[in-house]
């Protein structure tokens, strides 16, 4: 049987034989990782995956299969793959807790072990933090614009494979939905699954009426019907009616009921829709609305006065449609030679692209009065900051751009904590419904400016004094090879 092991890419592995067969496999080295640009031109990100990437970590082996298979591409020679027989990552590694806001530039995720562990280890981690965190960032700014409304995961059918679509639901769930209709991601994860009825469920009884009632009976406590089959107003609404006043009248009216949309101009049917269940007597029915929907078409939908409180959002969300890639990568910054640590930096004609060198954490900085978010300090590891003493925070884009903020007044946390230590776990799982009230409560630091769909604030980010100074020299000291 095949194993995650292989889940890379080639030039991993041809390049762990090469440093095997030259003696530098298993040189210590520390890799970071980061992206560039926040998603959806959106001022952040919020970071998902560490779950899914533990667990990657945690069971990576080579099996028989995986180094026959490799034997058979022609490109491995026995005594490397016998090397791979007993492979297990045994290093470091320290990440920003799933559900922390994150910005450009910002270490998310340190690996500090063997060279050829962190080359083997960098294509499916790159590729589960990226696709996790974006989904997630996706799903708070659907639940941004929602405010207190149900959201409901429904991409499953539309989601690019098993996996996205599984652990979309759940990166969905850090990003602040209420549940999915994917049932496999509802069980593995203990996450609420929701869902009413498809079209075909209505068309196959003889009369849309006919099929309410056959739902009724059959889920008398999940009664949202799907009211768009055939006439959303002329028929839909009134036979939803006629079923709510038969249910109420035997007593058995659940507490939540309602209708929903999946066609159609949605506000104008939601309003209509509205009117007609107050005429009748029911004005807190509930109309949930699917179809295409995401952060903007909500927006756009509540501007115009829709009465809409339930929301199924599917392809948009779990295919991250107008930014479906969170461009992260995972950079070599330092090894050791001979004992000493050697920084590394990724030099570039793109100035955006020159990489941080160094072991490094990030400091944010919170105001303590409001609990808002100040700015993040990418710092040299061990580097700290005195809260009593007034912080100077100066623009690295912009050199002329400054402010002081007073001692006293404001807090520090270090963000990367430690998930391995020597190959073992040692970081304390939370469970999802923690991870949710930790990423509810982290988007809470962020002040509205941040939260815009369209031009949102740019959150201060710069790197300390020491990690300056090092850049410089360390550019420095590449540049000299070529002038």
């Amino acid at each position: 049987m095949y194993t995650k092991a292989l889940l890379t890419d080639l030039y991993q592995l041809t390049m762990m034989q090469g440093l095997f067969f030259e003696g530098k496999h298993e040189q210590q080295c520390v890799f970071d990782r980061y992206y560039r640009t926040n998603p959806f031109q959106g001022g952040y990100t919020v970071v998902a995956g560490l779950e899914h990437l533990i667990d990657y970590v945690h069971n990576i082996h080579f099996s028989e299969d995986d180094l026959a298979y490799l034997k058979s591409t022609g490109f491995f020679q026995d005594e490397f793959l016998e090397y791979l027989k007993d492979l297990r990552f045994t290093g470091d590694i320290y990440a920003m807790p799933e559900g922390t806001v994150a910005f450009p530039q910002e270490v998310l995720l340190r690996v500090q072990t063997k060279k050829d562990e962190a080359l083997l280890l960098e294509t499916c981690m790159s590729m589960i933090m990226n696709h996790e965190s974006l989904i997630a960032t996706k799903a708070r700014r659907v639940r941004t614009v929602a405010g207190k409304d149900n959201l409901m995961e429904f991409g499953l059918r539309r989601a690019q494979g098993k996996s996205a679509g599984v652990y979309g639901a759940r990166s969905a769930m850090i990003g602040g939905f209420n549940g999915t209709s994917n049932v496999l991601a509802g069980a593995k994860f203990g996450m609420p699954v929701l869902g009413t009825m498809a079209h075909s469920w209505i068309m196959s009884f003889s009369s849309e009426l006919e099929a309410f009632r056959a739902y009724a009976r059959q889920y008398p406590n999940n009664l949202i019907l799907l009211a768009d089959t055939y006439n959303t107003l002329k028929q839909g609404v009134p036979d939803a009616i006629t079923i709510f006043k038969e249910m109420k009248a035997a007593g058995t009216l659940p507490k939540a009921y309602g209708i929903r949309l999946d066609s159609g101009d949605l506000a104008y049917l939601s309003k209509e829709a509205h009117k007609m269940f107050a005429e009748a007597g029911f004005p807190d029915a509930i109309i949930a609305a699917s179809n295409d929907l995401d952060e903007n078409l909500i927006s756009e939908l509540k501007a115009q006065g829709c009465v809409i409180n339930s929301w199924g959002v599917g392809t948009n969300l779990i295919t991250a449609k107008d930014s479906p890639s969170l461009g992260g990568v995972f950079k070599l910054v330092g090894q050791y030679d001979d004992g000493k640590f050697v920084p590394k930096i990724k030099m570039s004609d793109n100035v955006e692209k020159i990489s941080n060198p160094g072991l490094k954490n990030v400091l944010r900085i919170y105001d303590k009065e409001t609990g808002k978010m100040k700015a993040d300090i990418i710092i040299l590891e061990g580097e700290s900051i005195d809260e009593s003493k007034d912080l100077l925070l100066q623009s690295d884009k912009a050199p002329w751009r400054s402010r002081t903020i007073p001692g006293g007044t404001y807090r520090v946390q270090k963000m990367l904590i430690p998930i391995f230590q020597k190959g073992e776990l040692v970081y304390q799982k939370p469970d999802l419904k923690e991870i949710m009230a930790y990423a509810d409560q982290q988007i809470q630091t962020l002040w509205p400016e941040y939260l815009r769909l369209v031009n949102p604030e740019e959150m201060w980010v710069q790197r300390s004094t020491k990690l300056s100074a090092l850049r410089d020299k360390v550019l420095k000291e590449e540049s000299a090879h070529f002038f």
